[in-house]
């Protein structure tokens, strides 16, 4: 979870689904990036200015943080694929690919089953249809909850160590984590490629686990890993912004 003060801007007034650090209406190509549990627009705020300007980046907002933290967050994948199915119609007036880590690689691959992307980027998860390993968390106490959310380095110390800001964000938490871990897939392949991303030394997600999304598309699928934790995404940002635009353009 990252929690900054980074300004970002609604594609629309109309819809609180998608925010956008900046407009591209040159742009060949869309590209939606979906947040990790606990995580936000300022997520992937910084990643736009990185993006070969044929590429126009948007981010998913969910429920129950940012602009939204006064919504009730959403406790599960298909709810949240339900709502995002309907937003993001009016966006889909340009090819479009799909990125997401963590949690959001799952609710990615639900909605990409809906409208089919040019490519789906998955991230530090684990294949939809192999058993997760890792216990339950969202249920747990709150001490336990926090010391698990902290294993997954996930959480910045400034914020854990303060108990009103945790309070407030527990509730945003819990449902994530749960959306994430009652998450039960049907069998599905889908026609376009995927590109998964890990780091070497993920807890959560081992070279397996990530290498299973294979069998998830019949078309192409490769896997690249970085040196790090689960959030290997933030130390390799630029890598990994080269290997999407690559792989797009």
């Amino acid at each position: 979870m990252t929690v900054k003060n980074i300004t970002v801007n609604s594609i629309s007034s109309a819809n609180k689904w998608f925010v956008s650090t900046r407009t591209n209406e040159n742009a060949e190509l869309r590209l939606f990036l979906f947040p990790y549990a606990g995580g936000g627009p300022p997520a992937f705020a910084a990643w736009d200015e990185e993006f070969d300007s044929r590429i126009e980046t948007v981010i998913v907002h969910y429920p129950g943080r940012g602009s939204r933290f006064r919504e009730e967050p959403i406790k599960r994948i298909d709810i949240l694929v339900e709502n995002l199915f309907q937003a993001i119609q009016p966006y889909l007036d340009k090819p479009f690919a799909f990125f997401g880590h963590s949690l959001g690689s799952l609710v990615a691959f639900e909605l990409a089953k809906q409208i089919q992307p040019r490519a789906l980027f998955v991230s530090g998860c684990i294949a939809p249809h192999l058993p997760n390993p890792q216990p339950m968390i969202h249920h747990l106490p709150s001490p336990d909850f926090i010391k698990s959310l902290n294993e997954f380095n996930g959480i910045p110390d400034e914020v854990s160590r303060n108990p009103e800001l945790m309070e407030l964000l527990l509730p945003m938490l819990r449902a994530d984590f749960e959306a994430f871990e009652t998450y039960r897939p049907n069998s599905h392949q889908l026609p376009c490629s995927i590109v998964a991303f890990g780091g070497l030394d993920d807890p959560s997600t081992s070279r397996e686990q990530l290498d299973g999304w294979s069998a998830h598309t019949s078309a192409n699928f490769r896997s690249q890993y970085f040196s790090g934790d689960h959030f290997f995404i933030n130390a390799h940002k630029t890598d990994i912004i080269a290997a999407i635009a690559s792989e797009l353009l």
